[in-house]
């Protein structure tokens, strides 16, 4: 099938030398601006990898954004081993955030993270100062998610910067309303998207790949 963006691969090193698999998708026109979007795939020890983000990124860049993915230490072809509470891919956000400042000659980056990838990439935005935007993807904020992801939470909620929480309203990890008893203490701007009647891992599928671009470029055009 064909696209209407280029793919390139390379590897991006950590703070504390862990290896990473990195795909850059680029549109074929002049990009719309020098914003670069960082996506943060779903939890590395359920099979999470950038894969699962290929669809999104793909749109955005035929959309006219170049988007960056990566494998998380000890996902896909990435080195390391992953941790079961996200708090070392933290490091892995930080250092895809600044080569892309680096390399891709940017000073505005887009976060966005999907399911476990959302808290992980919510603890990164106030530690890369050219993130200007988080949007999270089936935040898990349930009780159960809270034994592994707890300590992520505070840090979103309380960054000024501005946030657009997407979310099923099925998602079996988060209720809608757990979702908006967390978001009532958040600082900044908070935005909020209900896809009514999804569950968590069906808004992770394909066929919502088209819907994410449409919600993730609408929130751009805010910023």
């Amino acid at each position: 099938m064909a696209t209407s963006c280029s793919v390139e691969s390379c590897e991006v090193e950590t703070s504390d030398g862990v290896k990473l698999h990195t795909r850059i998708f680029k549109p074929l026109r002049e990009p719309e601006d020098n914003l670069v979007i960082v996506l943060v795939h779903p939890y590395s020890v359920l099979g999470g990898c950038q894969a699962l983000l290929r669809g999104i990124a793909a749109g955005l860049a035929e959309r006219g954004y170049r988007a960056v993915t990566f494998d998380m230490r000890g996902a896909g072809k990435s080195s390391g081993r992953a941790s079961l509470t996200g708090y070392s891919e933290i490091r892995d956000v930080i250092a895809v955030c600044n080569w892309v400042c680096e390399d891709m000659s940017t000073d505005r980056i887009l976060l966005v993270g999907s399911s476990a990838g959302a808290p992980i990439s919510g603890s990164a935005v106030d530690q890369i100062q050219e993130v200007v935007g988080y949007v999270s993807l089936g935040y898990p904020f349930g009780m159960l998610s809270s034994i592994l992801f707890g300590r992520h939470y505070k840090t979103i909620l309380q960054s000024p910067k501005p946030k657009l929480f997407v979310m099923g309203t099925k998602d079996g990890f988060t209720s809608v309303k757990q979702l908006e008893n967390k978001l009532k203490s958040a600082d900044g701007r908070v935005e909020t998207h209900l896809l009514e009647g999804v569950g968590h891992f069906q808004m992770e599928g394909p066929s919502y790949d088209a819907q994410m671009v449409d919600l993730i470029l609408q929130f751009i055009t805010s910023l």
